[in-house]
């Protein structure tokens, strides 16, 4: 998304920022990018952040539906705009930002002041930082005996990694989603800085994953979806192995493993309990 907006925004001039959503803290001060130009369109993790002229920064989160177009959204679709950007310059004249579940984020904050938004505030490292070494994740997982994609999700020790991502870089590096993350050796921290770099990338080439809500800017859909391995598929065969994929929940979040490939020793079930909710169960087909 960040590429795509920044061919279009770069430059322009906000003449206009319309709210159509209830005021709150999500959609905080937005009138104060009116008259200012988008200098660049940056991204930290999975925060769009763009850089304006008298030294604020418009912040946005897409959550879990949101999505941004340059076209007007049309039929139920349109029900869900909370956000319009009137722009000068050339091209496409209004950005709208589409949230059905009100979970993203639209606002403008003083340039790099992130008070309101702890989430930004405590980001760990980006995944495709070249300085960012296996010791150090490891390390960072090191500090904690969360369940391993309750940590990931918190986003503490690396950044932009969502749902979807750590239930397939956890595939792919064969740990079980509930492992505490000081249990995971170095060794497998560095498959799963691997797998988490290896995803990320296939996805952002595919122009991500669309379910059912996201849409790139052009309204198009993410291509990734047809390349999920277990994501969404409990009650599947695992790809690798074709033992029946498990369908759990991890921190409240839905989560697919495949028992067989990704195997939780007895003895580290109870202490990962805290990262889970409810029982495991098979999904049904």
């Amino acid at each position: 998304m960040r590429r795509e907006l920044e061919p279009w925004l770069a430059g322009r001039e906000i003449r206009r920022v319309e709210l159509l959503a209830p005021p709150g803290p999500k959609y905080a001060a937005l009138e104060r990018a009116s008259g200012q130009r988008v200098l660049s369109v940056g991204r930290r993790g999975k925060f769009i952040l763009a850089p304006l002229s008298a030294g604020d920064e418009l912040v946005i989160h897409l959550g879990m539906t949101g999505s941004i177009s340059a076209e007007e959204p049309a039929g139920a679709a349109a029900l869900h705009v909370r956000v319009k950007v009137h722009l000068g310059g050339k091209g496409p004249k209004t950005l709208y930002f589409r949230d059905a579940r009100r979970f993203g984020r639209f606002l403008v904050v003083p340039a790099g002041e992130y008070g309101s938004l702890p989430t930004l505030a405590a980001l760990g490292p980006e995944p495709f930082d070249e300085t960012f070494t296996v010791e150090g994740f490891a390390a960072r997982l090191g500090r904690s005996r969360t369940a391993v994609k309750t940590y990931l999700l918190s986003q503490r020790p690396i950044a932009g990694v969502g749902n979807i991502y750590a239930d397939e870089a956890l595939w792919r590096a064969r740990i079980h989603p509930l492992t505490p993350a000081s249990d995971v050796p170095k060794a497998k921290a560095a498959e799963l800085l691997g797998a988490i770099r290896a995803v990320l990338a296939e996805s952002i080439a595919a122009n991500g994953t669309t379910l059912r809500d996201y849409r790139r800017v052009d309204g198009g859909a993410g291509g990734f979806f047809e390349r999920l391995a277990v994501y969404g598929k409990g009650g599947q065969p695992c790809p690798r192995c074709g033992t029946e994929m498990v369908r759990t929940v991890v921190g409240q979040r839905g989560t697919v493993h495949c028992p067989h490939c990704q195997r939780l020793p007895r003895r580290r079930a109870g202490r990962a309990a805290g990262g889970a909710s409810g029982r495991v169960a098979r999904a049904r087909t």
